[in-house]
């Protein structure tokens, strides 16, 4: 994808970002939560810029990355809403697995690969069941909202095949547990302070899809 495309699709994500705030009601009613209205807003802006900019950039040509964009439009909310509240709104959850489905279909329709809608089916499954398993272990922190995520997420990391979804199940824990120890080491947080894992989730599968 030209470099002029790119920037087009990094605005697009620019708007998106914009319009997750209203979508994060919760992130609405709780601006003393995480700064002001004003910082949170540019910060989703300039955060679904490099979101979507990225993705058009790693994945230009493939046929799927309307798909990728309209699951990360959605994901800018979550993230959001999770950050501000440690919520998973369940509308959000479905309109991610909706945005999934919908776009993946047309796809492998219009490629004749039907098995990669399978392989996205089983990914999610994958994905679902894995967290249901981790959320149930003593001492677990995981959220459900945080397992129907990992389910959602699952349907495009799978299409992209089992090595996208495998890095897409490790990061997240890797990168939640460096920014733990982060907060920790700065004394912004204490070991039973709640923190919230979807932007986690989030962040890790862009990453995936963008080394897949």
């Amino acid at each position: 994808m030209s470099a002029g495309l790119v920037t087009g699709v990094a605005l697009l994500g620019a708007l998106a970002g914009r319009a997750a705030v209203p979508l994060a009601r919760c992130a609405v009613a709780s601006d003393a939560a995480v700064g002001g209205r004003e910082n949170r807003l540019g910060a989703v802006v300039l955060a679904g810029a490099l979101v979507f900019g990225g993705l058009a950039a790693a994945r230009g040509g493939d046929l799927a990355l309307p798909a990728f964009l309209a699951v990360a439009a959605v994901g800018l909310a979550l993230a959001l809403a999770d950050l501000a509240c440690l919520r998973l709104p369940d509308p959000l959850l479905a309109a991610a697995a909706g945005a999934a489905a919908l776009g993946l279909v047309p796809v492998a329709l219009a490629d004749g690969t039907p098995e990669r809608l399978l392989a996205a089916l089983a990914g999610a499954a994958v994905s679902f069941a894995g967290y249901v398993l981790l959320a149930l272990l003593p001492g677990s922190r995981l959220g459900f909202g945080d397992v129907k995520l990992a389910g959602a997420l699952g349907l495009p990391l799978g299409w992209l095949g089992w090595p996208a979804l495998g890095l897409g199940l490790l990061l997240p824990h890797l990168l939640n547990g460096v920014v733990v120890l982060a907060l920790l080491a700065t004394r912004r947080v204490r070991r039973d302070t709640p923190l919230p894992f979807g932007p986690a989730l989030l962040a890790s599968a862009w990453l995936a899809v963008l080394l897949a």
